[in-house]
């Protein structure tokens, strides 16, 4: 499964939870992750995207790791699996 393919399911999977997806870039902030999920009830998560086959670069291990450190939620996706896990943990952890 190519990354679009992982990547459009989890917007797709969102907008079903009543979300938004935005694509996040943030110029002059190399390694940021690519989706801004914004949940009902004003709940926001970070999601990086990645085929099966990729990896994370040192800056996206970076800036995962400061946003978690400031208490941000913040979430890798690898497959259709991990999506849909996402998805769940949305349902039963960000939106009670």
């Amino acid at each position: 499964m190519r990354e679009s393919d992982i990547e459009r399911r989890l917007v797709q999977g969102v907008k079903k939870l009543g979300g938004k997806a935005y694509k996040f870039v943030s110029p002059g902030n190399v390694g940021v992750p690519d989706r801004l999920v914004v949940l009902p009830g004003g709940v926001v998560l970070f999601v990086e995207v990645k085929a099966p086959d990729g990896r994370l670069s040192p800056n996206q291990r970076l800036q995962m790791r400061e946003l978690t450190q400031m208490g941000a939620h913040v979430f890798a996706v690898w497959d259709a699996g991990d999506v849909d896990v996402f998805l769940q943990a949305c349902r039963d952890r960000y939106m009670k």
